[in-house]
């Protein structure tokens, strides 16, 4: 059965028409789609980019305007920043203070002053319709030992991705998709988790949210999902 018609594409389908129809997000199938290039559709160079630069680029400097490119690069190189010490836990909580709070640069400005410390901010928190919505089915992202993965949704949101969704179909349990492919996504592609907000496991009929560092475990019943905190 090809992609484009099995079972779980038409729960993915019925996803993706949710994004588009009720909550009004920008949607996009890359599935051997996608093109590279900075004038390509997502801008991506590469498939080890997580962050969509173009789009990042082009709100950041919306919400932070006239100020000398320099700035809007180093926020860029200070959010897209990788770590082999920290934990995928401690980056995330970092990276989700920079995107709430903003990201401090330093530069000369049009006078020739040192400015230090200088706060962009990522979102628009008091007008949600001015931030880019963007869900993306099926984008291709290579990682650890040049291995690839192809999450089902990626959620953007002026470039960041926020959101992660794996979707089965729905004679399946939903600890496959956190056993078969979350953990699996987690250990090859850290760097998307980075910035993640929410993770939405769901086989059409069940649906959980879960955080970056849980467990899942089915009842004795079979029906009810238990989320569990590691230590």
């Amino acid at each position: 059965m090809t992609y484009e018609y099995s079972e779980d594409n038409l729960i993915e389908q019925t996803a993706i028409d949710l994004f588009f129809n009720q909550l009004g997000w920008d949607t996009l199938l890359a599935y051997n789609k996608e093109g590279f290039g900075e004038g390509s559709t997502l801008g991506r160079l590469n498939k080890k980019e997580v962050v969509l630069k173009k789009i990042f680029f082009e709100k950041i400097k919306a919400f932070n305007p006239g100020l000398p490119q320099k700035a809007y690069e180093e926020a860029y190189e200070k959010i897209i920043e990788e770590s082999i010490t920290k934990s995928l836990a401690e980056i995330n909580f970092e990276k989700h203070q920079l995107l709430r709070n903003g990201i401090p640069v330093d530069f000369i400005n049009d006078k020739g002053e040192q400015v230090k410390n200088k706060t962009l901010k990522v979102f628009d928190f008091d007008n949600a319709d001015e931030n880019n919505f963007l869900a993306v089915r099926q984008l291709w992202l290579q990682g650890k030992s040049n291995r690839e993965r192809r999450p089902d949704i990626i959620g953007f949101v002026n470039g960041i991705p926020l959101l992660f969704i794996e979707l089965k179909a729905a004679h399946r349990k939903l600890e496959n998709a956190y056993n078969d492919n979350f953990t699996d996504y987690k250990d090859v592609i850290p760097k998307l988790f980075y910035y993640n907000a929410f993770v939405l496991l769901s086989n059409g009929i069940e649906a959980v949210l879960v955080a970056l560092q849980v467990s899942i475990s089915t009842s004795t019943n079979g029906n009810v999902l238990q989320k569990k905190t590691k230590a």
